[in-house]
């Protein structure tokens, strides 16, 4: 029955992936695993299906993040992550920034390499609990002190889903920094169109034959149909009922979690 229905599930070459609320649900002691999502990885790298699994993820270097996932079963190298600090490290590099940083603590190695000094930008994660007054405030004087504030953020979630509940995402504060300083944040990560087209360009697949799987309606969904993606909406992680009635993103399909949308994928090859 599914099979039948499942007209979006065809001539697919490419898998993108969101981690956090499809593959696991973090939380204080590292998180757990979403039931099945382990061996959906196993069978789609299996069927010789491209795979990407494409992150907001900005607590963590690539490299830790990795084994974390590694150490929940995931089959998963950090050459298959796409994730906002290294796009954001190419950005600098490209326009001569030297940021001043206001990210998670265990994200600082990912910029070792990028000159701090003098900062003529602000670079904005998940800092999670670094997000104090006195922090933003800081951020916010680097800002408004320049002629052409340039803020870039590493996503814009408003909010996600751990395993104690939801928290508060690095969108709400760079929404706070945008109408304090009267600034305009380019954002790096989902759903950015030049984050997607990487991960697209690494897997060598065009949009019309991937599909991206995500619990985030706006910034996994609706950003991957903007760049001719198919998307689907998994029910798990930050999702909420609510979500299917939203009024501008309409998912190609609602999946119950990820190890459906990879039966019904792999049915159609």
């Amino acid at each position: 029955r599914a099979a039948a229905m499942a007209g979006w599930a065809r001539a697919v070459r490419g898998l993108l992936l969101d981690v956090s609320g499809v593959l696991y649900d973090g939380g204080a002691d590292g998180g757990v695993p979403i039931a099945g999502s382990a061996e959906a990885v196993r069978r789609i790298k299996a069927s010789g299906l491209k795979l990407r699994f494409c992150t907001n993820e900005t607590q963590a270097t690539r490299e830790n993040f990795v084994r974390k996932l590694r150490a929940m079963g995931f089959d998963i190298s950090v050459a298959e992550v796409t994730a906002p600090a290294p796009a954001a490290c190419r950005i600098l590099r490209e326009r001569g920034l030297r940021p001043h940083l206001l990210v998670h603590d265990d994200l600082v190695p990912e910029f070792a390499e990028i000159d701090k000094t003098n900062p003529n930008c602000v670079v904005l994660g998940d800092a999670a609990e670094n997000f104090t007054y006195a922090n933003l405030n800081e951020a916010f004087r680097v800002l408004i002190g320049m002629e052409k504030p340039v803020l870039l953020s590493l996503g814009r979630g408003r909010y996600y889903k751990e395993t104690d509940g939801l928290k508060l995402d690095v969108g709400a504060y760079m929404k706070a920094l945008e109408y304090a300083c009267d600034v305009q944040a380019e954002v790096v990560g989902k759903p950015a169109k030049r984050f997607f087209e990487s991960a697209l360009v690494e897997m060598g697949v065009p949009p019309e034959q991937a599909i991206m799987i995500g619990d985030d309606i706006v910034n996994d969904v609706g950003g991957a149909q903007r760049c001719g993606m198919r998307a689907l909406q998994v029910r798990t992680g930050k999702y909420r009922p609510s979500d299917e009635n939203h009024p501008d993103v309409k998912p190609d399909a609602y999946v119950n979690n990820l190890a459906e949308a990879v039966d019904i994928i792999l049915q159609q090859l």
